[in-house]
């Protein structure tokens, strides 16, 4: 009876083994179900991932992305060579990332990559378009650690840290740490194709890719979506800066959680409209922008979080104590590394959001046992920053996946030019992120 059991849940979706999580939890007897729904449902971190969702997905249905990387790309300083195309490319992808889905802003970036090099005569297996795609896939995974906007990574973490302690981490002080190493690591990703995978660029002359460029201008449309979208990002953002000269202000926009913003969001695309319709085809993108599959993967990994730190469960402190044999003889730099490491190999390997899930469970409760010789709250975030940085093997994003059958790459070169970056990502965290983390989070 027991090995068929086993046997029904390792044939179930992870989304359903989610579910199943939750009533198995709901069963514990120091829990309840109600307990278990509002950690994962009706967690606020759950609200801020659909609400988000929703805004970006209104953002995704205008042409304004596509309009800002083609602007970056048709320039003239891309027009002076390879080299200079290849970085505005890449640049682009890294400055659209921050706010939009990886898997979204993949699907929108691979046609543009595929027009760019037709009008360039660059054939699918030649090393200038691997390079391409393969940047593109690493420039996605990247900008998802850099921010919390439209990304789960961040806010899993961030997530899993508060019911531990109960102190949060602002999106500010997340952001503070995350773009220098994402912009460090994206640097020295250029530099590496350009020095280590040195494609063949002289066939590459006279570059006019002025063909790409969108006929018309950007509608009121769409320009409301961008300045409803723009309000939502300040929400999100300003707390952090304005908390000293505008005490007041600062303190109503924190009070109301990070789901406040974009809540705010869909409530004024809803009431504005064009041409006697409303902004948000609220139907349209409920079923087609927001990853329901990942947001149920979320609500079950935020139950288990709050699982283990509740009251009578006590596995936080059971984890701590197994693994302090392992770890009490290390120092807090080789602790770092240890979990910068573990998550940048595991998210590669498997599920994003279950690597978060585990490394932050075993992570949170070595490093406040350490007290205050290590940041726990800078560890938790770089799990969480680069939980999303994916890039090497297609169990690691669905874009890894795809670009392999694309035929502009091949599973070994991503695996070995994805790992590539992945060392330059884990050196750069733990040398630039992690004094940076901890200098503001304490």
């Amino acid at each position: 009876m027991a090995c068929s059991c086993i046997s029904v849940t390792r044939s179930l979706p992870s989304q359903q083994l989610f579910y199943t999580s939750i009533l198995g939890l709901a069963c514990v007897p120091s829990l309840s179900m109600n307990t278990i729904l509002k950690a994962s449902f009706g967690n606020n971190t759950f609200a801020f991932l659909l609400f988000s969702f929703v805004v970006a997905g209104a953002l995704t249905k205008t042409t304004i992305i596509k309009r800002i990387a083609v602007g970056f790309v048709t320039n003239k300083l891309a027009q002076k060579g390879p080299w200079q195309l290849t970085f505005l490319f890449f640049t682009a992808i890294i400055a659209i990332g921050c706010f939009i889905s990886p898997s979204v802003l993949f699907i929108v970036m691979l046609p543009i990559m595929e027009e760019m090099c037709e009008l360039l005569h660059i054939k699918k297996g030649e090393g200038f378009g691997t390079m391409l795609i393969i940047g593109l896939v690493c420039c996605c995974g990247i900008a998802s650690g850099m921010t919390p906007i439209g990304h789960a990574y961040g806010p899993l973490a961030i997530g899993a840290y508060q019911p531990a302690t109960g102190t949060t981490i602002s999106y500010g002080d997340y952001m503070a740490f995350a773009v220098p190493v994402g912009i460090l690591t994206y640097i020295g990703m250029f530099f590496a194709f350009r020095f280590i995978m040195c494609p063949d660029t002289s066939s590459i002359r006279d570059i006019d890719l002025s063909s790409l460029k969108m006929e018309g201008s950007v509608s009121r449309k769409e320009k409301l979506i961008l300045a409803v979208f723009a309000l939502v990002v300040f929400l999100w953002i300003a707390p952090s800066f304005i908390q000293k000269s505008l005490p007041a202000v600062y303190q109503f926009i924190n009070s109301k959680t990070i789901a406040f913003p974009p809540l705010v969001g869909i409530i004024l695309m809803s009431i504005l409209t064009d041409e006697g319709k409303p902004l948000l085809d609220f139907n349209q993108v409920m079923k087609q922008s927001v990853f329901w599959p990942a947001l149920i993967m979320c609500a079950g990994t935020l139950a288990l979080g709050s699982a283990m730190t509740a009251e009578g469960v006590e596995l936080n402190s059971y984890l701590a104590s197994v693994m302090s044999p392992v770890t009490s003889g290390m120092a807090p730099l080789a602790l770092v590394i240890l979990f910068t490491l573990w998550t940048a190999v595991q998210t590669n390997l498997s599920s994003n959001i279950v690597t978060i899930t585990v490394v932050t469970s075993i992570a949170i409760p070595v490093c406040l046992s350490m007290g205050s010789s290590i940041s726990a709250a800078a560890v938790c975030c770089i799990i969480g920053m680069m939980g999303g940085y994916a890039f090497a093997a297609p169990p690691a994003m669905p874009s890894v996946a795809i670009s392999i059958g694309s035929g502009w790459t091949d599973s070994t070169t991503i695996l070995k030019y994805g790992s590539l970056v992945m060392i330059i990502a884990v050196i750069i965290t733990v040398a630039v992120g992690y004094p940076i983390a901890a200098g503001l989070m304490g």
